[in-house]
Order: structure tokens, then sequence, then C-alpha cells
């Protein structure tokens, strides 16, 4: 345990986004005496500028298929309007609440709240807004913020952090990326109305998932007309009285009234004043412990380049509570078989291997597929079909990669990924009764 009686603190969080709010109430409860900085809003990205507020608008803009596809069930209306104010002020209403939930859980664990931000002033002492605070041991858990483009017309073009608090809803969109973030926006504004063209730089989106599920995202992005630009990049913005101009390599200008450049992330450290500690700008080093080269200057989440998943961080800054402050003895999080989701139209859901990094690391692999309409859509008339992979070693027979794209996969994958970690063998998911009518059954009956 700390030396109490040196510092104003035993444990100070600078960053109050999940991972950082977790580790600062859990060191709490161990007794520790805990402060945290936050100068924008508790909850961090996720809660208030990504997952959260994506997965609402995600939902939003599914209504519109859901509206078209009630009719082939006999539903007889007409089609609704959409509100683009109505959706942004009841998701702020939910962020808010969701943000006084987390003030709540920090000041019921006797955290003291810093409504401002940290930076470096020695190892043990930051300045924090107005105030000089020192503490014996400091975790990092900053997160991180989007990449913008270098290029003329760029402070034109919006990020994902924009896309929440828009006035209106665009009637044509350009977005720039190939990866998550991109998709699921292009998602949300076609399924809400506008239409969306989305250029990237490689020849397939969504780079890392696997092939199968790639080329089968592509056809049903398609369907939804979304326009596509593979091997592509904006080369500038420019802005006129009627809206914007994306410039493209391939010639093609096009008008719209939104850019979004949706290019990947990265770590937010650039206010914290690392240098002052020996710790370099950029993207945190951290060993298995999460401590940076100053041991007693930890960091957690996205900005130390892993997984930017909300969950990694927060089984992180628990961990590392527990095991200074609570004397815990367990094993660091591990970072195996970790389940992922893509909230497109249709949802991804994902994990395990791929096949492609199944080859690579040398298994000797059976690969089961099933393609198919869901049972849904033979009634609605809608175009959409499911994909579902499962990877097998045959070395052993167990199950290393489940890839689902279609209704509801995000859903699905949740339990089979506790099947993957806990070892599940082929035999024992053909052993496993399917719940009948239901697309997760496929995953039961592969043969």
């Amino acid at each position: 345990m700390s030396k109490k009686h040196e510092f104003d603190y035993d444990y100070f969080v600078i960053g109050g986004g999940s991972g950082g709010v977790r580790s600062a109430r859990i060191a709490a409860t161990h007794g520790a005496k805990v402060g945290l900085a936050e100068g924008r809003f508790l909850g961090g990205t996720c809660v208030n500028i990504g997952c959260v507020p994506k997965k609402l608008m995600a939902y939003a803009a599914d209504y519109h298929a859901y509206f078209e596809d009630a009719v082939g069930f006999g539903w007889e209306a007409t089609k609704p309007s959409f509100n683009w104010k109505t959706l942004i002020k009841n998701k702020d209403s939910e962020i808010k609440r969701l943000n006084d939930i987390y003030k709540n859980l920090l000041d019921n664990a006797g955290v003291t709240i810093h409504g401002d931000y940290a930076s470096f002033i020695d190892g043990h002492t930051l300045q924090v807004g107005d105030e000089t605070i020192t503490a014996d041991k400091i975790l990092i858990a900053t997160g991180g913020a989007p990449n913008t483009l270098d290029i003329d017309g760029a402070d034109h073009m919006i990020v994902s952090d924009d896309a929440f608090y828009l006035d209106d809803l665009p009637k044509n969109i350009v977005i720039y990326g190939g990866g998550y973030i991109a998709v699921e926006f292009a998602h949300i504004f076609q399924g809400l109305g506008s239409q969306v063209t989305l250029v990237y730089r490689g020849d397939i989106p969504l780079r890392g998932f696997d092939m199968d599920i790639r080329l089968h995202f592509v056809k049903e992005l398609e369907k939804q007309g979304v326009t596509l630009k593979p091997e592509t990049v904006i080369q500038s913005i420019e802005k006129n009285n009627d809206g914007l101009i994306a410039h493209l390599s391939d010639g093609e200008d096009i008008k719209c009234d939104q850019a979004m450049a949706a290019i990947g992330r990265n770590a937010k450290t650039d206010n914290l004043n690392l240098p002052a500690v020996g710790i370099a700008d950029g993207t945190i080093k951290v060993n298995e412990n999460y401590q940076t080269s100053v041991p007693h200057i930890m960091a957690v989440g996205d900005v130390t380049g892993g997984m930017a998943l909300t969950p990694i961080a927060i089984k992180e800054g628990h961990w590392l509570a527990d095991t200074i402050f609570g004397d815990i003895d367990r094993p660091a999080p591990s970072y195996e078989n970790i389940p992922t989701a893509v909230f497109c139209r249709p949802n991804i859901g994902t994990v395990g291997l791929t096949e492609e990094q199944a080859i690579d690391e040398g298994y000797d692999i059976t690969i089961y597929k099933s393609d198919f309409k869901p049972m849904v859509h033979t009634m609605s008339g809608r175009d959409e079909r499911t994909l579902m992979k499962m990877i097998v070693n045959n070395a052993d027979d167990k199950v290393i990669g489940i890839h689902v794209i279609g209704l509801d996969s995000a859903e699905i994958l949740q339990g089979f990924a506790v099947a993957i970690k806990a070892g599940a063998t082929k035999a024992i998911f053909d052993e496993t009764i399917g719940i009948h009518p239901t697309s997760a059954e496929e995953l039961a009956t592969m043969r």
C-alpha cells in the first residue's frame, strides 16, 4: 500500500472513460485514496461519442428497413417520416443519464472527481486545472481521438466525434475510410435517408476480418444503394455556396453536403506533457503489468495501442486496481479469442481466428460455411442473406474461429464466444441441439 502521508492521493487516474472509471472505483473500494481528472465528460468515447450513441443511431437506421419489411407480414401503413432532431435530442438525454450514473458510481465509491484536464509536472505531480496534485501511483486512461486527413480542405471534413452533433441529417455524405467506423456510419446515414458514398484505399472494406465475410458485406452494401469507391483516395475538399465537392484520385468530383474522415484513431496524449516524465508522446508502451517506462505510472485502454474495445479497457483497469490495492493475485486479462462486432447492416460478429490467420499460423483446418436467407426475409421480400463460417483445427477438433454476417449476429456470437473460450470441439457443437427456427442453430448443425 502507498505511503499516504506523502501524497494527496494513493492513486490518481487521468481520464474518465470506462477503463479509468472502473480502475478508480475498484481501487477506492479496496481502501485507496483515489482522485480522477476528466475535463470533458464521464464515460469517455464509448458512452459519449462512440459505441453507445453509435449503436442507438444504428437502431434508428434499422427501423427504416423494418418499416419496409413489415408490409410483407400484413402491416399496411404509409411510410413514416424521420426527424433527425428528435433522434439527437433523445440520444443526448440517454447519454446524460449515463454520465450521471458514472458520476454516482465514483461518488459512492469515494473517488474525488476533478472536472478538468491533467498534465504532468513531474513523476508524482500533476497540474489539474488550477490545482497542483500529487499522487503515489498514476494511471493514464485518456483513450484515443480520430485521425484527420492532411489534404487541402480537410478542415471542411467532420470526424466521427462530430457526427453525433450535426444540426441536420446530410442529404449526401462522402465517407472516407474502409474500417469498422466508416462502414457503421455508412449504415447509419444510408438507413436514415442520406445518399452515401464510401471511398476507401483498399480493394475491399474491413481489412483484418475474414475474407468471406468482407466479400459478402460488399454485396450487401451494394444492394442497399451505398456507392462504393474502392482503391480511391480523396485528394482535396472544396467548399462553395452549394456545399462541398470531394475531388477523388480517379478524377471524379462528388458534390455533397458533408464529408467525413473515418481513417482510424490515435492515442490521445498530446496535452499530458509526457516528456516531463521521460515518456514519449503518442501510443504509450506498457509491460505485461500495464506499467510504462516509469513503473509507478501505468496506462490502460486505447492509449496503449491495443485492441480499441471498451470491455478490454475495463478488464485492464479492474485487474490493475485489484492487483495493486486489493492484493488479489490472478492472471492478467487474456487477449485470445476476443469477440467483436460491427454494427453495420447486416451485423458482423466474429470470434477467434480468420481463415487467413489460421493458414498463416500453420493450422490444418476444415472450413464449414452456410449461406442462406434468414427466415424473416422469406416473407419480408428483402434480398439480404446471412453467411456463417466455422473454422476447425483438425489436430484436436477444436473450433478456433466463428464469423457471422447477418441479422442479430452480434447477439448470436456472444454466447458462442464463451464456447470458443472454453475450448469447445466441433463434436460438442454437433451434439448441441439447435433452437429451431433460428439463424443461430446453423452453427450447431453445420456438416
